[in-house]
């Protein structure tokens, strides 16, 4: 009887965690905004991309020349051709985070995360070339995607889960940036992946406060927290 009775629950923190216009304006606009422009680079000409994503990109020598530019801009594309894969990077990390706190702060999760692990890599970029442990076409590397401001989310939303989820999500995202870089042996990658996960969980004192502040929510606020009850 009791797994009767938990399966109806279970059904209705599932349905509660799908994302909707009314429960996820930025992460659903930022996914249509992502596939926007994922497209525009599958199907236009093939030139005028590249130079957009080379006039997009935050690699050293454009943040030294168009530091505005190159943080906001970078953030507009994916890595790659495919954007499903970021569909799912958001429905569990950013929607859930966003239901929590607030599309305002999600999104100030995710500019930080973009911003400080991508200043921080670059930075790492710059002193290997200058110490000659890297080449110098490096400072002109393509850096475009948002995987820094979805790592950040993610380790934001393990601080506000029960202890037991949030050892087992920064476990898996660890592993996964771990093996990521082990596997790239792209500088940038193996800088900026763990500096934008730590970024998240450098947040957890602020974002647990303003959680507290908030009113009382119903059951069921994060799927995970309805799947451990």
């Amino acid at each position: 009887m009791a797994g009767t009775r938990a399966l109806p629950r279970l059904a209705r923190a599932l349905g509660r965690g799908v994302p909707t216009p009314r429960r996820n304006p930025f992460a659903l606009g930022y996914l249509a905004l992502l596939l926007g422009t994922t497209l525009f680079a599958r199907f236009a000409d093939p030139g005028l991309v590249q130079r957009l994503h080379q006039a997009s990109s935050s690699d050293a020598h454009n943040l030294f020349v168009h530091p505005v530019r190159a943080l906001l801009f970078s953030g507009l594309w994916v890595a790659g051709p495919v954007w499903l894969p970021y569909f799912w990077a958001f429905l569990f990390t950013v929607a859930p985070l966003e239901r929590r706190i607030g599309g305002l702060r999600a999104a100030g999760v995710l500019a930080t995360g973009h911003v400080g692990a991508t200043l921080l890599s670059q930075a790492v970029v710059v002193a290997a070339v200058a110490a000659g442990r890297a080449p110098a076409a490096d400072l002109d590397a393509l850096d475009i995607g948002v995987s820094y401001g979805v790592l950040t989310s993610l380790g934001a939303l393990a601080g506000l889960l029960p202890p037991p989820w949030r050892a087992a999500v920064l476990a898996g995202a660890a592993l996964f940036v771990g093996r990521q870089a082990l596997a790239d042996g792209d500088l940038v990658t193996a800088v900026g992946h763990p500096a934008a996960l730590a970024a998240g969980v450098a947040l957890w004192p602020f974002l647990r406060r303003r959680d507290r502040a908030r009113p009382a929510r119903p059951r069921g606020a994060l799927v995970l927290a309805d799947a451990q009850r």
